[in-house]
């Protein structure tokens, strides 16, 4: 697409565009139009019935173009952008040596830029919204909101209400801290009409919370309509703990005190017995299914496809690990194969469209959006992206789902859309400088880093490949 064609795109609205194809729920369409206005996508159908409801509209013709939803992030942690590479060949549970400290050593500035620069690789991947679990940076929550606002993504934003070391707790039966409670239920209310930002709770994990909190703050959330995200039967040493603690698994503690339900984001959970399985199942519990970091950081793959089969709601996450919506979907529908579907002789493992819907409206379902995106769809948030479908990798296209998912990366985005709003054309911000951001995050990132108590058990590769040519 040509210069003018980006300026046409840049325009207020409202827009009629005219792609090769639309990307609906049950495939790519040809010959379909969209009218976008007012953040919303005012209109989607046939070409010629599009356009001839809309005559006032000049068409803005999109050849060689696909035009799709934009993935949902069901799993990031936004200030930990400073530290993403920090976690390469480390043992799981990485998070009491590494993103608490790093985190802890972020002022405002620090935490703003980290999340900023996160949300800049989350749109140049073709994330229109991201899922912040809450950050433990000593600064107001809204700091990532206005991040997350300046840069034009959508989020769903996590307020941390840890509260085990608030005072004695036999980890049962003792009362919730108010305060605790206090901030939530103002957080929750916090961000009501805001076009971008949707407040959400959080608990670090199961033990990082007394029962009574768990308890109550699933029911606030429950109550305003928002999710409650806890990380959930990631590792097995937080398993062990639990079992130890309570006599059962986390998912299980969970379910005992009535936290679990439709409200409830259990990130990870790749431990799963099939009597969790059934609880998740049974009480409409979301999962966010985060295959990049189980492979780097964890210590199993969930059972995503089993979860399809059964009817458990999920999405796809990053966990910070990399901002690529497409290679997430790969990593998706690879890590099912290695771990589940070799063995049994499933060459399909999901077929391609289980992890692209699950990528899009599948994680806006899990992240509570389901009703604002997700789906290109009358009435939807317009959060969409432009896919260039010329290049090697899509041109010879047989079977375009599979091939989105297989073949497809971020270098074939050519814009990306939100709330109705073009922020990105061909990996840049189109309206703040990206690079400056980069530039500054580098400053910051190296002076938290160096002033962080973090503790790494892996050295570098550089060092690594030292010790192993050590006589």
């Amino acid at each position: 697409m040509n210069q003018l064609t980006r300026e046409l795109l840049d325009a207020p609205g409202p827009l009629l565009l005219v792609p090769d194809a639309v990307l609906l729920p049950e495939g790519p369409a040809d010959g379909y139009a969209v009218v976008v206005a007012d953040g919303t996508f005012h209109a989607v159908g046939p070409e010629d019935e599009v356009v001839r409801a809309h005559p006032h509209l000049e068409a803005v013709r999109l050849p060689g173009h696909l035009l799709m939803p934009g993935f949902v992030d069901a799993h990031h942690h936004l200030t930990q952008s400073f530290g993403s590479a920090l976690a390469f060949g480390e043992p799981s549970e990485i998070f009491r040596r590494v993103w608490v400290p790093l985190e802890g050593a972020l002022d405002e500035e620090g935490a703003y830029t980290a999340a900023k620069l996160a949300a800049l690789e989350a749109l140049r991947g073709g994330f229109t919204t991201v899922t912040d679990a809450g950050t433990r940076a000593d600064v107001d929550v809204d700091v990532v909101a206005s991040a997350a606002r300046d840069a034009g993504i959508r989020c769903v934003l996590g307020l941390v209400c840890n509260d085990a070391d608030a005072g004695p707790t036999d980890g049962t039966a003792e009362a919730a801290d108010p305060a605790v409670l206090a901030r939530a239920e103002r957080h929750l209310g916090r961000y009501d009409g805001d076009p971008l930002v949707h407040a959400s709770l959080a608990v670090s994990i199961p033990e990082a919370a007394r029962s009574a909190t768990l308890r109550r703050v699933a029911g606030l959330a429950a109550e305003a309509g928002a999710t409650l995200q806890i990380h959930v039967n990631e590792h097995l040493a937080s398993v062990e703990r639990s079992l130890l603690r309570h006599g059962l698994r986390p998912l299980e503690h969970l379910h005992r005190i009535g936290a679990l339900g439709p409200h409830l984001l259990a990130a990870h959970a790749t431990l799963l017995t099939p009597r969790e399985l059934t609880l998740l199942a049974d009480t409409g519990t979301a999962v966010s299914y985060n295959p990049v970091a189980s492979a780097w950081k964890g210590n199993a793959v969930a059972p995503a496809l089993a979860m399809a089969e059964r009817g458990i709601r999920f999405g796809l996450g990053t966990d910070g690990t990399r901002g690529d919506g497409f290679r997430l979907t790969e990593a998706a529908e690879f890590a099912q194969r290695i771990s589940y579907g070799l063995a049994a002789g499933d060459s399909s493992c999901g077929a391609g469209w289980t992890w692209l819907e699950h990528a899009t409206r599948g994680g806006a379902d899990a992240v509570g959006l389901r009703a604002r995106t997700g789906v290109v769809a009358e009435g939807l948030a317009a959060d969409f992206l432009l896919v260039d479908l010329t290049n090697p990798e899509l041109a010879l296209s047989w079977d375009m789902p599979w091939e989105l998912v297989r073949r497809g990366n971020r270098d074939q985005i050519t814009a990306v859309f939100v709330g109705g709003l073009m922020r990105m054309w061909r990996g840049l911000p189109t309206s703040w400088d990206g690079p400056a951001l980069v530039r500054r995050a580098a400053e910051l990132a190296r002076a938290s880093v160096a002033r962080a108590p973090i503790s790494r058990a892996h050295p570098t590769s550089t060092a690594a490949r030292e010790r192993s040519l050590a006589p």
